[in-house]
């Protein structure tokens, strides 16, 4: 009865052994893969802060330009603003397809992701 009892028991140790070490593979999986998210949104977020403080100066220089050949300053910044308002009806209609979805995607990839 004994001999029986020592392999019943080695296998519920190799057992239990085998959920841990899964666990803690899953634990390491997911602190990979947020870091991985974590660093991309930092990166974009930093590209994105750039890219917009560059589209604000050169924006601000072309209403003043505009405005200065109209002969009114504020007549190039009604007309940069008009056309971000004219932009922004099809970017407001077509926001999942441009937008949401893109996004979602990018996502799912990075949580998918195998490392090789």
């Amino acid at each position: 009865m004994n001999d029986n009892a020592t392999p019943l028991e080695t296998l519920l140790k190799q057992a239990e052994d085998y959920s841990k070490t899964s666990i803690e593979f899953f634990k390491l999986s997911a602190i990979d893969k947020s870091a991985d998210m974590a660093s991309t949104f930092a990166s974009s977020i930093a590209i994105f802060i750039i890219v917009a403080l560059s589209l604000v100066i050169l924006n601000i220089g072309l209403a003043l330009w505009i405005g200065k050949e109209l002969g009114e300053s504020s007549y190039g910044f009604f007309i940069i603003s008009g056309f971000y308002a004219i932009l922004a009806v099809p970017i407001h209609i077509f926001r999942k397809e441009l937008i949401k979805i893109p996004i979602s995607n990018s996502l799912i990839k990075q949580l998918l992701k195998q490392k090789r």
